[in-house]
């Protein structure tokens, strides 16, 4: 489109970004750190700013990210069009943005319409926490696996997990927050290649990212955020594919996977086997 475009992003060499900022870009894609760094170290200046697009408004808007957001939409100038665009809304979310929108037009997708077909979905009770390994490495031993992403909760379980395959012989790969930007590039360059075909993570990973060779995803632990659940599985089945979902499920899990069905309008036959 013979556009400039800028990724703006933390991990990276500050300068750089205000080196280019400052040479004149059209297009800039960022973080919500970054992007505020920007504007108040007056690299990205905002006097004509015509459109501005908030991806995974949901996530945005109700974690951590939430002040940092209304600390930009204060430098923004009030010609400027707003875009929020996510594959879930909470009404909660969506009440928040009228603080910042004008008479908005919303363009929403019915809960009935939200298809979750092409990925088939199962679970595996597993009776204890510490059982979730062994059951890992048994369907490894009866699934033949394209590319598999594994999601668990923490960062320190992902680091964990990884630790454990790569001991019993498993060739696995693992990113999440705490890794620099340089780092997550390799590992996922690595694995958009195929180089890699497992790869551990938390929901960093959750939304957006489309990995065309994906076919399955495990819930290592089951999310306890309902979205989550959605863009989790949806990393599978892209592109019209078929994609398989597979959650380990412990006692204590039970409640949230009810809150998963009864969000997906699901009754537990329909949405669900049992391995």
């Amino acid at each position: 489109m013979e556009l400039q475009v800028h990724a703006c992003v933390g991990g990276t060499a500050v300068r750089d970004d205000i080196r280019t900022l400052q040479g004149g870009v059209h297009v800039v894609v960022g973080t919500p750190g970054r992007v505020y760094d920007m504007i108040n170290r007056r690299a990205l200046r905002l006097d004509s700013i015509r459109q501005f697009f908030l991806d995974e408004a949901d996530e945005m808007l109700s974690r951590g990210f939430k002040d940092q957001i209304y600390d930009i939409f204060k430098f923004l100038p009030e010609s400027v069009q707003v875009c929020l665009f996510s594959a879930t809304m909470p009404l909660e979310v969506l009440e928040v943005t009228h603080r910042f929108m004008r008479d908005p037009v919303r363009i929403l997708v019915k809960k009935d319409e939200l298809t979750l077909e092409g990925i088939k979905q199962f679970y595996i009770a597993v009776e204890k926490e510490e059982w979730k390994l062994d059951t890992l490495c048994d369907l490894y031993e009866t699934l033949t696996i394209t590319q598999a992403i594994i999601y668990c909760n923490t960062r320190r379980k992902v680091d964990w997990l990884q630790e454990q395959m790569q001991e019993r012989d498993f060739t696995v790969s693992c990113m999440h927050g705490d890794m620099d930007q340089r780092e997550r590039d390799i590992i996922m360059r690595e694995f958009r290649s195929g180089s890699s075909r497992v790869l551990i993570t938390t929901d960093l990973l959750a939304r957006g990212i489309d990995v065309q060779q994906v076919s399955l995803v495990i819930n290592f632990d089951l999310p306890t955020n309902r979205e989550n659940y959605i863009h989790r599985i949806g990393r599978s089945g892209r592109f019209g594919r078929k994609g398989v979902a597979i959650n380990f499920l412990t006692e204590g899990d039970v409640r949230y996977l009810r809150d998963i069905e009864q969000f997906t309008r699901l009754n537990h036959g329909d949405a669900y086997e049992c391995c």
